[in-house]
């Protein structure tokens, strides 16, 4: 999908975002922590802003940035509370990329422009408690009774459940298929009934943004909810997987945005911090952690940007994505970990934002797909090549 913004004109979007993020967002990072909750007053300015219609096409209400554009966006985002970022960034990603990519046209002019708007808010429901990293095997069912589906079955760690109105849901509908084959995607609005969604889990860090299971009893939904039509029984696992190769690409580019913020943390305390006379950026050592840094973080951008190249030109990204999500993702945790010790105990300590940092760059290496499962990804087709 091309852009609807020229270069002039995404330029300024990037420093309305630049300026959102540095003055109304990062001195409220500290609100979000202590209260789990991103405020109602900024969930509004954000949906004001158009910020929940990112990626979706101008023909549905969305701002129609390409995707290297988006993953712009999610760098200057990803520089403060995660929190923030995720109030609608399901919308941009999971949540609205399956409907946009394979969803009827009925789909996509019923759901896009209220997600575009944030009217509605997406969950994607794909991980369940017997079917994390091995996706394939999992047990949610969708049984065809008339002309409806009816579904039984357990979502677990739903960024977003909470708050959602609608969600991409992947069930099992032929049984007699194994692994990927059976699966098929559906879209489910919250307010059928059957659907709940649990409590949310309290978690290491990125507080302020809920995960929650999402359980269906015998909720039936028409045969027309399934995306892209019962032409596209048996698909959904495909479909998931083109969701999470952008999904991939976006975890990195959110990635380094984080790391570029917790590297500007720790080289202004190196310079302020002062021990035997002089500030301790003076120390060859301090220099040593901090050239790490940014020599990763300017690697992981790069290789970021250059999966979503790949992405927007229509290339085969699997490995790309895979490799970029990994790579960052354990990027941002050697960042953090060398900030909290630039930082010696004030780092350990929550007066100082890298502390929080810290936990909220650990859940990177997790969702999305896991860096030993990333890893299998590449390795598997890197040694295509040698065969």
């Amino acid at each position: 999908m091309a852009s609807a913004f020229d270069s002039e004109s995404f330029q300024e979007l990037l420093h309305t975002v630049e300026r959102y993020v540095k003055n109304r967002l990062m001195p409220l990072e500290d609100t979000v922590e202590e209260n789990n909750a991103v405020p109602d007053d900024v969930v509004s300015e954000m949906r004001e802003m158009g910020f929940f219609g990112l990626g979706i096409p101008q023909a549905y209400g969305g701002l129609e940035l390409d995707i290297e554009q988006e993953m712009q966006v999610q760098m200057l985002f990803s520089q403060t509370s995660q929190a923030f970022r995720l109030v609608f960034w399901p919308n941009v990603g999971i949540g609205s990329k399956g409907i946009l990519l394979a969803g009827t046209e009925a789909q996509k002019q019923k759901y896009l422009p209220r997600l575009a708007s944030g009217e509605y808010r997406a969950a994607f429901c794909l991980t369940e408690p017997e079917a994390g990293s091995d996706a394939g095997s999992l047990r949610t069912s969708a049984v065809r009774d008339g002309d409806d589906y009816v579904i039984n079955g357990t979502k677990r760690f739903i960024t977003n459940a909470l708050h959602a109105d609608v969600f991409t849901v992947m069930a099992r509908t032929d049984k007699s298929k194994p692994g990927a084959d059976g699966i098929s995607a559906f879209i489910v609005e919250r307010t059928t009934p059957g659907l709940q969604v649990g409590k949310p889990e309290k978690k290491m860090g990125q507080r302020g943004s809920s995960i929650c299971d999402v359980i269906f009893e015998n909720v039936r939904v028409p045969a027309s909810a399934m995306v892209g039509g019962e032409s596209n029984a048996g698909k959904g696992f495909r479909i998931a997987m083109q969701v999470l190769d952008s999904g991939r690409a976006s975890v990195a580019a959110s990635a380094v945005g984080l790391a570029k913020r917790i590297i500007d943390e720790a080289a202004r305390y190196a310079m302020q911090r002062r021990q035997f006379g002089q500030p301790i950026a003076n120390f060859q050592l301090i220099q040593a952690m901090l050239a790490d840094s940014e020599a990763e973080y300017l690697a992981g951008h790069a290789l970021a940007m250059r999966a979503g190249q790949a992405l927007q030109n229509g290339e085969d990204a699997r490995t790309l994505a895979a490799s970029a999500k990994y790579y960052c993702s354990e990027m941002v945790g050697r960042v953090a970990d060398r900030a909290v010790q630039i930082f010696g105990g004030a780092g350990y300590v929550a007066e100082y934002p890298v502390e929080r940092l810290y936990r909220d760059a650990r859940a990177m290496r997790i969702y999305e797909g896991t860096s030993q499962v990333l890893q299998l990804v590449i390795a598997k087709t890197m040694l295509k090549r040698y065969e």
